[in-house]
Parts: C-alpha cells; sequence; structure tokens
C-alpha cells in the first residue's frame, strides 16, 4: 500500500470516528436537556408545596409506627 492510500484509509477513520462521536454528542446533548427540564419540573414542584405550608418529611425521622 502506497503512502497515499495510507493516508487515504486513515482519513476515513477519522471521519467515521468524528460522525460517530458527534452522534454521541447530540445525543447526550439532548438527553442533558430532558433531565434539565425535569429537574426544573421538580424544582417547581417543591416550591409549590413549600409554598402550600407542605414542608418535606425528615428522612431522619422515624415513621409513627416504630
Amino acid at each position: 500500500m502506497d503512502h497515499t492510500a495510507n493516508l487515504e484509509e486513515r482519513l476515513a477513520h477519522l471521519i467515521r470516528t468524528t460522525e460517530d462521536l458527534s452522534d454521541v454528542v447530540a445525543r447526550h446533548g439532548a438527553e442533558i436537556d430532558r433531565l434539565t427540564r425535569r429537574v426544573e419540573m421538580l424544582l417547581q414542584r417543591e416550591a409549590e408545596r413549600e409554598a402550600d405550608g407542605l414542608t418535606p418529611a425528615d428522612p431522619d425521622q422515624k415513621p409513627p409506627h416504630w
């Protein structure tokens, strides 16, 4: 295999790897956006609970039947 063919083959592999990584980054970006929306929704829900006077249960407190 001559030098040019070797470079072309390596370039093809690099292009494929770049495209694969681009797809991964796009999927991760979509997942981060989805998770960010869910966290915002949970924060909003907790803020509404606090505004309604509901306090979160103390995780160290044992239930009354203990």
